[in-house]
Parts: structure tokens; sequence; C-alpha cells
């Protein structure tokens, strides 16, 4: 058994990663700026601010030991200035203090869309990455793919009788999606595999590899209605994105809605799957595998009411 500081247990991959924890006998502190929605059962739960040194110091790790520090703490919205407060600074912060209180392992949940970094939130995340690998701390660096909340705005859509909307022909981006469950199971894993230290990971959830048309006609099956699609142009929010920024100029507020334009367009053109070093393109076959659930498991304990439709919360495009 380790004693683990856990950051971002509020969050839905904290959720699951707490209880994942606990299940394996370790004993968990969960730092945490508000009391969870959802009880977490097992862990003892700490208020503290994790942008705010003192009180993360004082409130949170309060002079303790542990032996390991995990990180599920992401900024909500990606934004630039919520992104450098949360996914840089905060997580220094963390790092300072998980150095003075003994901790000899850090594992960070970053995301896999850092490896082209064009975006504010994965400058930020991959900044505190460069800190955390040269700090000396033993580390394990997880970067997922897609989550399945993610994949699941447009269940009701279909449900509705509505059409499935795709970026160009749907087939322009694919990933491995990977359940809360695996994800936290991985990330707990990192503690006690010694395969998974001092390393960035990659990781999706069982493949193949599926495009946006593989989740869309898979939807139009499971509900028994006729596929109906629409078709929106790649550069839809790329335009808009720099619309956007170019009023911005003008009236400055309108910046962060260019910026939320330029994330969703980041993920309507990109994969969500390791990029292969050789040719620069990603690769479902360099992309690594772990766990059981799939994403289409997900949408038949949805359809069935099996599952709560997930809250996405700032995560939804559509």
């Amino acid at each position: 058994m380790s004693r683990v500081a856990l950051l971002g247990a509020t969050g839905t991959i904290g959720r699951a990663t707490a209880q994942a924890l606990v299940d394996a006998g370790h004993d968990v502190v969960a730092i945490v700026r508000r009391e969870p929605a959802v009880p977490l059962p097992g862990v003892t739960l700490r208020r503290a601010d994790p942008a705010d040194p003192i009180s993360l110091m004082h409130d949170g790790f309060a002079g303790e030991h542990f032996d390991a520090v995990v990180s599920c703490m992401a900024s909500r919205t990606g934004l630039p200035k919520e992104a450098w407060a949360i996914d840089h600074k905060a997580h220094r912060h963390a790092l300072a203090l998980a150095e003075r209180c003994g901790a000899p392992h850090f594992v960070l949940l970053s995301a896999i869309c850092v490896q082209k970094p064009r975006l504010a939130f994965q400058q930020a995340k991959l900044a505190f990455e460069a800190e955390l690998i040269a700090s000396g701390l033993r580390y394990s660096i997880v970067r997922p793919t897609a989550f399945f909340k993610s994949l699941s705005g447009q269940i009701e859509r279909v449900r509705s009788g509505r059409p499935y909307l795709l970026f160009g022909e749907g087939a322009l981006t694919a990933c491995k999606p990977i359940s809360n469950r695996d994800l936290a199971a991985y990330i707990t894993g990192c503690l006690t595999d010694p395969q998974h230290w001092n390393k960035v990971l990659p990781i999706g959830g069982p493949g193949p590899a599926i495009t946006p048309r593989d989740q869309g006609e898979a939807l139009f099956a499971m509900t028994g209605l006729p596929p109906k699609f629409r078709s929106v142009p790649p550069g839809f929010l790329g335009g808009i994105a720099g619309a956007l920024g170019f009023a911005a100029r003008l009236v400055p507020p309108l910046a962060t809605k260019a910026e939320l334009a330029r994330i969703g367009h980041y993920y309507a053109t990109e994969s969500m799957l390791a990029l292969d070093p050789q040719t620069g393109q990603y690769s479902a076959a360099l992309t690594p595998e772990t766990g059981r659930d799939t994403l289409f498991d997900h949408y038949r304990a949805v359809l069935s009411g099996e599952a709560a439709p997930d809250d996405r919360g700032d995560h939804a495009v559509f």
C-alpha cells in the first residue's frame, strides 16, 4: 500500500482514478477545491486551492509524507489564462510539494494531443511535462486518446431522428477511445509497474481505431434508424476562429470564443493517435491499447438506460 496525494479527484477521470487507487489498496488523500458532487468512498478529502501554493501546502499536503502524487487535474476550458494557471502553474506548485514531502513518484495525466501543440493548453501541458522530467523525481506521464464522453455528444441527435454531423466525409480523423475505468486502472498501475516509470506513455482503449463515420454508423445500427449524415466543411470552425480572432482586436471579449473555435477545429481535424516519428503521420499501429471497454459498448449502455448520458460540460462541440 502507498500513501497517495490525488489532485483533480472531482473530474470524471479523477473520480474513476480515486476508486481504482482505493480498490488497489492505496491510502488516498484527495486534494479538492470543492466538495465532490459524487461521494468518493474510502478517500480522505482535503479542501485546498491547487492554484494557491500556500493553500496547497497547508491545507492539502499539510507537511505530511506521501509515497506518490497522482494528478488528474486539468483546465476545464483550455482557454489560455486558465490553462497556464492550472495545467502549468498549479502543477508546478504540486511538484514542489511532492519534492518537499518526499514523494518519489509523480504520475501525470496529460493528453495525446500535445504531440502537435498548436493551442495554449497543449503548450502549458508540455511546459510542465518538461519540468517534471527535469525534476529528478520518478515520473509517469500518461497521454490518453479520446474519452468516451467527448465522443458521445450526438447520441440524442441520432435517437431523435436528426442527422449525425461529420466534418468532411467523417474519415479525416481516428482514435482508440478509452473508458474512464480502463484509464483509471492504467494510471493506478503506473505506481507499481517499473515499465511505466520515467516514460511518456501514449495509451488508447482496445482497438481498432475508429473514425467519426464509424461512430455515426454504429449509432444508427443500434437505434435501428436509417443512416442520415450531414457534412460540415473541415475548415468551418477554422474560418470562424479566424474571423473571431480578427474581430477580437476591436472587441477583446471575442478572443475567448475565437480560442474555443480553434480548439474545436483542432479536434475536428487531428487524430487522437500516436505520431509515427519516421513519417510524421498518425499511426493506429503505434498507439498502445489497454482495457476491455469499447466506445460502442458505452453507446449501447446509454441507449438502453444502463448508463446515464455523459455530462460533457466544456467538452461539448455539437
